[in-house]
């Protein structure tokens, strides 16, 4: 999964929660961190990840996709290329 789906279900920012914890700072002090597991925000208590009081509850769907062109001729190397039609179809709930 790519990291904006699992923001988008988890209101996590994972580029930010990766360098605070490369900073030093603990999991259980980043604040989306604490939102995820129902802890106040800004307190400083450690989280018992292994049995949280409130289990982490994604929030929503969301579909991801990645349109490559690929040459079978050359191994299926990377290729360039233009897009000729695309269409999105969608319905009331989409």
């Amino acid at each position: 999964v790519e990291h904006p789906c699992t923001e988008i279900l988890t209101n996590v920012n994972l580029p930010a929660a990766q360098l605070q914890i490369a900073m030093g700072l603990p999991l259980y002090r980043i604040k989306d961190i604490r939102i995820l597991y129902g802890e106040k925000p800004w307190d400083s208590s450690p989280i018992n990840f292994e049995n949280p009081e409130v289990e982490p509850c994604p929030n929503g769907h969301v579909i991801a996709a990645r349109i490559t062109a690929e040459n079978p001729d050359e191994g299926f190397k990377p290729s360039g290329g233009t897009i000729q039609e695309l269409t999105f179809r969608s319905s009331k709930n989409v």
